[in-house]
């Protein structure tokens, strides 16, 4: 089960991943309107065991506090981009770790760029990009922490290569897939 929230005024994608077999959920990036992100939770009778972030802007961290009060979900983010929540998560993702969810495994792919610890998170059929990768775009790269070339390079081997028929679902924006990105996004052309 997969459903997207956009919040606030940056309009950014919350997503919410949920596992039938077993209920259990997880939040990716709830940057603002958490009362949304729970009446969509509530709908789908989840069990939000984790609350990960692809990276430290407030536009995706906004909701984090208060999404956790409510949950009590494990909060999850890059040590690099750690600041950006304004406290203590209760761990740190790492470049290869596995974060299971009922009957899936999702892995963390460290993608710096847009910022130092941006991650992408690779689930089955799907790779969900944050601000690293978007339909058509990337991300920023000239904030602080920012490095055009580690994006670019991050992408082209670590998320490229999980093959085209991927989908790809960005921190901002429509979702696309790996092909589509590979072939037409005019930043790797």
């Amino acid at each position: 089960m997969l459903r997207k929230v956009v919040v606030g005024p940056y309009q950014a994608n919350c997503y919410i991943l949920g596992s039938k077999g077993t209920n259990d959920g997880m939040v990716i990036d709830p940057g603002d309107e958490v009362f949304r992100i729970v009446q969509e939770i509530s709908s789908q009778k989840l069990f939000i065991r984790f609350i990960v972030f692809t990276h430290g802007h407030f536009d995706h961290t906004g909701g984090a506090a208060e999404l956790k009060r409510i949950t009590h979900a494990s909060v999850l983010i890059h040590s690099l981009d750690a600041s950006g929540l304004g406290f203590a998560p209760d761990g740190y993702l790492e470049e290869g770790m596995k974060i299971t969810l009922g009957d899936y495994n999702i892995s963390v792919i460290h993608t710096p760029g847009h910022s130092p610890g941006g991650i992408c998170l690779h689930a089955p059929g799907a790779v969900f990009t944050g601000d690293t990768l978007f339909a058509g775009s990337i991300g920023r790269t000239d904030f602080p922490g920012g490095d055009h070339r580690l994006l670019i390079e991050g992408v082209r081997k670590k998320i490229f290569p999980l093959g085209d028929d991927l989908r790809v679902y960005p921190g901002h924006g429509p979702a696309s897939s790996i092909g589509t990105e590979r072939t037409r996004n005019p930043f790797f052309n």
